[in-house]
């Protein structure tokens, strides 16, 4: 499996979000990203963890960053649980895991994302990567603190 580091650049991919929407990475240059890959929408360790990123969204919003959950839900699991939820963020349905596989955090015998979270900059190149087994809930303050120090 390969495993995205700091310093490389981000695999590209395109994925549909919530809207039926197709999103791709590509498309984002100029844009800081951060990705946030997650099993699956409505369990409650991933319910905590978007909850969090909703609650303390304004940390990552003045950032200027693009943010995006990625797990293998499809849009139409994501769309009721953003609302569900109130997700700020968009959510993107990554059904076969391909990009969680890009990025090393697809766990093949389980059949989904574990979690991983990934800031990209302008130009494509990851500069914060961070990797949880699924029952291992992320500290998404690590996340905001390197947002609001690097914008």
């Amino acid at each position: 499996m390969t495993h995205i580091e700091v310093g490389q650049t981000a695999p590209d991919f395109t994925l549909l979000n919530e809207s039926g929407e197709e999103v791709s990475l590509s498309s984002m240059q100029g844009k800081k990203v951060v990705l946030v890959f997650y099993p699956f929408d409505f369990s409650p360790p991933c319910t905590t963890e978007m909850c969090t990123i909703r609650d303390d969204f304004s940390g990552w919003d003045t950032s200027g960053a693009e943010v995006f959950g990625i797990s293998r839900d499809s849009r139409y699991a994501h769309a009721a649980f953003k609302k569900a939820e109130s997700i700020p963020i968009t959510l993107l349905a990554d059904v076969k895991g391909e990009a969680a596989r890009d990025y090393g955090v697809w766990n093949e015998g389980a059949g989904f994302a574990e979690r991983g979270t990934f800031i990209i900059d302008e130009s494509g190149i990851v500069t914060f990567a961070v990797h949880n087994p699924a029952p291992e809930i992320r500290d998404h303050s690590v996340v905001e603190g390197y947002l609001s120090n690097n914008s």
